[in-house]
């Protein structure tokens, strides 16, 4: 059984072989990171865990039984509480329930060790696959989102309200 983990310095080997074995399944959805991505990796990775111990983001990652990363799983901009949701499933593990599940795992977690209210998610028009999981995750369309925010691309921001 796959489990959600907070991010961690030991993970950093697997998240990046997660995000070069997707690279390409990524882009056909999402903005592709770059190469400058891959090429400053580690630099990247810890500028994300001092984030992380700030209080300005919190990054989780789901950890099939093999120690390989499914899928990654973002809180970002964490102010009033409220963050952007971010997240990412692997090739193998999409179409499958997976980052619908790991999205509502989350929501709890996010009210109850982060004290956040409100989560926001964009996703592009184009992307079904994140739209309905957002959905099905109890998101719901709030309003436009600035295609600047979704790589050129026009979109919806959702939200969901994690306390009565």
């Amino acid at each position: 059984m796959p489990e959600l983990k907070r991010l961690h310095a030991d993970h950093a080997p697997a998240v990046l072989d997660f995000e070069l074995a997707n690279r390409a399944y990524f882009a056909a959805s999402v903005p592709d990171r770059g190469d400058d991505y891959f090429a400053q990796f580690t630099d990247r990775y810890n500028a994300l865990l001092a984030e992380q111990e700030a209080g300005i983001c919190a990054f989780y990652v789901l950890i099939a039984e093999d120690g390989s990363v499914l899928g990654r799983f973002n809180l970002v901009d964490i102010e009033d509480h409220t963050a952007e949701l971010g997240y990412r499933v692997a090739r193998q593990a999409a179409g499958r329930g997976v980052a619908t599940a790991t999205v509502r795992e989350l929501c709890p977690l996010a009210a109850a060790r982060h004290g956040l209210r409100t989560l926001r998610a964009a996703a592009a028009h184009q992307n079904a696959a994140s739209r309905k999981v957002l959905v099905k995750a109890g998101f719901v369309p709030v309003g436009p989102a600035d295609p600047a925010h979704l790589g050129g691309k026009p979109g919806t921001w959702y939200q969901r309200d994690l306390v009565p």
